[in-house]
């Protein structure tokens, strides 16, 4: 999709390709030593000036053992030259990349000698900038790339790798097209308004169409939202009771001692907060203050902010200590193992019942006579978000590492096939606002215009989201977070 401007009537135009007359170079591998370092020149000159460089022009899409000489002849390097003609490149131009020995000295050289030759240093991003202006890639499968390279966790690269296939992209497509035709008939019922006193906009089919794509947009936000999360890492706390063992469980998920353990309640007294990568899910986990009444004012905001962060955790790790069960009690009518986890849950949250994503830990169980554990046992079998530890001996903690790993791929499961960034989630709320109003104007039978201004912002939102309407201050501040070979 190319860059596109604004006519008067703010409908989007596409724009034609901005003129590129320089050559660009840079490092397109990470800075240091290493077995290979990739230098990459990308523009009219490339290929003569890599040709100059390694003793003459290379044939398209053929790896070539090249030397490459410096200005007085010397030998830089010898390794391997790929050229990639226009427009069959990563950014619509000529490339030319050298393959060279993985040394800072025979980058440095060889950027150099480029430079010499007339190229000039890229700017961060700038080879993915130049990849959007020559209608290669849009901004949304631009920016995969970028969360590719920096995904930590393989459902965040899974998420990228769809985003820069296009997933996301024809999402939005679809809903730009079907606003456009939506509007297009709403501007036309607009200037046929006086003709026969036909009034167009009242047409059934018109506000079916608009809710049908109000739903799709308000979808799409949701897939976005949940695609933003694991992006990002998605929020774990560890609850419950003072000593119920969080802290502990912790330090076991981060692998060091990042809570302080001891026997005296209320040690934690603020949300402790570490990034842990489990089973291919990156955690922003969080150790909260033990949930109690107190009058200690220090504790009182510990627990403030426990409750806080429950509020909005993406996934919520109960802790209950086994001794607090009445486990004689769990087989007797109504008093049900998740009943009686429930109630716990209950009365430290306020009366609050445990929501959907709430796992249930109870710890401790080396603590309980056989008869009460095989009993615990009994009843906790088959119940997927419940799990049986004890942080001391340790046992049972494989499993827990199960039943969250699998309790977060329910939760997140078909809510999010793409990578998305807040930008893309604040556009899409903005879009859905928009064609709100419009849906809103339309039950009312408020005047066409009004409906036409409501589209036209919609459209306006959705095409921030590709580069189809955006400026050059958004595009400055996508590409500069790139890096400089990218």
């Amino acid at each position: 999709m190319s860059p596109a401007s604004s006519n008067s009537d703010g409908i989007s135009l596409e724009a034609e390709p901005q003129l590129i007359v320089d050559t660009i170079v840079a490092e397109a591998t990470p800075q240091g030593r290493g077995g290979v370092s990739i230098v990459r020149l990308s523009g009219p000159d490339a290929s003569s000036i890599g040709g100059l460089m390694a003793g003459g022009a290379s044939e398209p899409r053929k790896a070539t053992v090249r030397s490459i000489k410096d200005s007085d002849g010397d030998l830089i390097d010898q390794g391997l030259l790929l050229y990639f003609r226009a427009p069959h490149s990563f950014t619509g131009e000529d490339i030319v990349e050298f393959q060279l020995h993985g040394g800072p000295v025979v980058v440095q050289r060889t950027i150099q000698r480029a430079l010499d030759l007339g190229a000039r240093m890229a700017k961060p991003g700038e080879f993915s900038e130049r990849a959007f202006l020559n209608d290669k890639l849009d901004l949304v499968q631009l920016e995969a790339v970028a969360d590719l390279i920096s995904s930590e966790n393989v459902r965040a690269a899974k998420n990228a790798l769809e985003s820069l296939q296009g997933v996301f992209s024809e999402a939005v497509h679809r809903l730009v097209e079907g606003t456009t035709e939506l509007r297009v008939y709403v501007e036309a019922a607009i200037d046929f308004s006086d003709e026969e006193g036909v009034d167009f906009l009242a047409d059934g089919d018109v506000l079916d169409r608009t809710r049908r794509l109000s739903s799709d947009m308000n979808s799409l936000l949701l897939e976005a939202e949940a695609g933003a999360r694991i992006r990002q890492g998605l929020s774990m706390v560890l609850a419950g009771a003072p000593n119920a063992g969080k802290s502990s469980l912790m330090n076991w998920l981060a692998k060091r001692d990042t809570s302080i353990v001891t026997d005296i309640a209320g040690t934690t007294r603020d949300v402790i907060r570490e990034e842990i990568l489990l089973d291919g899910w990156m955690f922003q986990v969080s150790d909260t203050a033990g949930i109690r009444e107190t009058e200690d004012p220090v504790e009182i905001q510990g627990v403030h902010r426990s409750r806080v962060a429950l509020e909005i955790a993406d996934l919520v790790v109960f802790l209950i200590d086994a001794r607090a069960l009445q486990i004689d009690q769990l087989k007797q009518p109504g008093n049900d193992l998740i009943s009686v986890l429930n109630h716990h849950a209950q009365s430290l949250m306020k009366g609050k019942s445990a929501q959907g994503n709430t796992l249930f830990v109870i710890n401790k169980i080396d603590l309980l006579a056989t008869h009460d554990l095989n009993v615990l046992s009994e009843v906790a079998t088959d119940l997927d978000h419940v799990a049986l530890v004890s942080m001391t001996e340790p046992a049972g903690l494989d499993a827990l590492r199960v039943v969250i790993s699998r309790a977060t791929e329910n939760l997140f499961q078909g809510e999010s096939r793409f990578s998305a960034r807040e930008r893309h989630v604040q556009a899409l709320a903005s879009a859905r606002q928009s064609i709100g109003d419009a849906l809103l104007a339309l039950e009312n039978g408020q005047p066409g215009e009004l409906v036409a201004e409501d589209l036209r912002r919609t459209q306006i939102a959705l095409g921030e989201i590709t580069g189809q309407v955006t400026s050059d201050a958004l595009l400055g501040r996508i590409f500069s977070s790139f890096c400089i070979g990218k």
